[in-house]
């Protein structure tokens, strides 16, 4: 008896599991060190080098991988932001990025690599296309700052918000909140602004 096409096309569900747990190794080593090889991406998701050359071709291949995954989760994530205020807009962002720690620090671990700084750009456009949006609206309504032109304020929150979550411990419980307030304090809200803003919307920093 035949197999069916559609079993044949089905990938095993180790080779499936195997995957999964390079791209999580590649993701926690490259976080760390943009150089990191495959012989240790291979250990550290328990397999062989050999075993990562049957899903990958090779290191670059897998880098590109990386960065489809992380792209992925950015941008669904910026596709969910609706919020008409444009301070609660950005912080929401800035929220939800930050449980994407670890996708946010391998993004900007392989953009400090010039082989894929290009890549990386485009892949997160969406994303950057979103914070532009969020920011002109709130130039527009005058709750965000204008003393900066608007591409150049959306960049230096995606730098903010980057540099953050990049530089700080995500097990910390006040890690979030600071997180959000860098974005808001950037965006030109003072301190004061910020508190109010986030006691009227606590599910912004809410651990989940």
């Amino acid at each position: 008896m035949s197999t069916p096409p559609a079993a044949q096309r089905r990938p095993r569900r180790d080779a499936v599991e195997n995957r999964a747990d390079i791209l999580a190794a590649a993701t926690d080593l490259i976080s760390r060190d943009p150089h990191a090889s495959v012989d240790a991406i291979a250990r550290s998701a328990g397999l062989t080098r050999r075993a990562l050359y049957g899903h990958f071709d090779d290191r670059d291949a897998l880098v590109h991988a990386v960065i489809a995954v992380g792209a992925q989760r950015f941008n669904a994530i910026a596709d969910t932001i609706d919020d008409p205020d444009p301070r609660v807009a950005l912080a929401r962002l800035a929220s939800l990025l930050w449980r994407e720690a670890s996708h946010v620090q391998v993004a900007a671990s392989i953009a400090l690599d010039e082989a894929h700084v290009h890549e990386t750009a485009d892949a997160l456009a969406p994303v950057r296309r979103r914070v532009a949006e969020i920011v002109r609206a709130g130039q527009d309504d005058g709750s965000l700052r204008t003393d900066v032109a608007a591409p150049t304020l959306a960049r230096l929150v995606e730098e903010t918000a980057r540099a953050v979550i990049t530089r700080m411990d995500a097990s910390s419980s006040e890690a979030r909140s600071l997180a959000v307030r860098a974005v808001l304090s950037i965006a030109g809200l003072s301190w004061t602004e910020s508190a109010t803003l986030l006691g009227e919307h606590p599910d912004l920093v809410e651990e989940v």
